[in-house]
């Protein structure tokens, strides 16, 4: 079904991982170490990565960091369950998503189902012509203003200018620029972006949005598209 990379130091969590994740089909490829694990990922790009956090040579951050000066693959991290800066830096740095250590084999293959089915990969388990029906609807691009999405093509252009993003930030955008004037609030964004047996709390939606912010700053200085309103949420400002 896809194509995964696993980095982890831990070699009983790579063998149990890779086992779930094959007994449901998937391919996966495993590397006891960030710098190992780095140089596949930007050799043979896969579907997905899941990087942990805490590994000899170069830490998950640090891939991760590393990772997004070229690419946008989705990311799934997994950190201890009392370090919450982990899950902070994570998202700012462009993960997808997380898990706490320890986990459930069934916890980890319903993330991993969320995050596919986000980037366009169909799940398992669903109905002959759900992912094609949802791709046709949503493959339209939308203008708005500066903008320009094609979500057929994952392309986000401002001013003419290209725009890297995650496919968390991408679905995130698209909910905003599909009603500009119009609030969305935390929920509506986390319904948008996230499968809906995933719970995310709203700092993580608040750290995405601020890390989409600071790409369109780094090719638009004066770009504010996107407005906070505090106990809200957000909303998109056509300009």
């Amino acid at each position: 079904m896809a194509k995964i990379t696993l980095v982890d130091d831990d070699e009983n969590i790579v063998t149990s991982v890779s086992l779930a994740l094959e007994s449901h089909g998937h391919a996966v490829k495993a590397y006891f170490d960030g710098a190992a694990g780095l140089a596949s990922l930007e050799s043979e790009p896969p579907d997905l990565a899941i990087l942990d956090v805490k590994m000899p040579r170069m830490d998950g951050m640090e891939v991760l960091r590393r990772l997004r000066r070229t690419s946008d693959l989705p990311v799934i991290i997994l950190t201890s369950k009392d370090d919450e800066i982990d899950e902070i830096l994570g998202f700012n740095l462009g993960a997808d998503d997380y898990i706490h250590k320890p986990f459930s084999q069934r916890l980890l293959i319903e993330r991993v189902k969320a995050v596919l089915r986000r980037s366009g990969i169909e799940g398992e388990d669903s109905p002959p012509g759900t992912a094609a029906a949802a791709a046709e609807a949503s493959a339209r691009a939308i203008k708005r203003g500066k903008l320009t999405l094609d979500p057929a093509r994952h392309d986000c252009l401002w001013d003419g200018k290209p725009v890297k993003l995650t496919v968390t930030e991408f679905l995130l955008l698209q909910a905003l620029a599909q009603r500009p004037g119009f609030v969305k609030s935390r929920d509506n964004l986390m319904d948008a972006a996230y499968d809906d047996q995933v719970y995310v709390d709203d700092r993580t939606i608040d750290s995405h949005i601020k890390r989409m912010r600071k790409k369109f700053r780094e090719v638009d200085p004066e770009f504010d598209a996107i407005e906070t309103l505090y106990g809200v949420g957000y909303r998109y400002r056509e300009t």
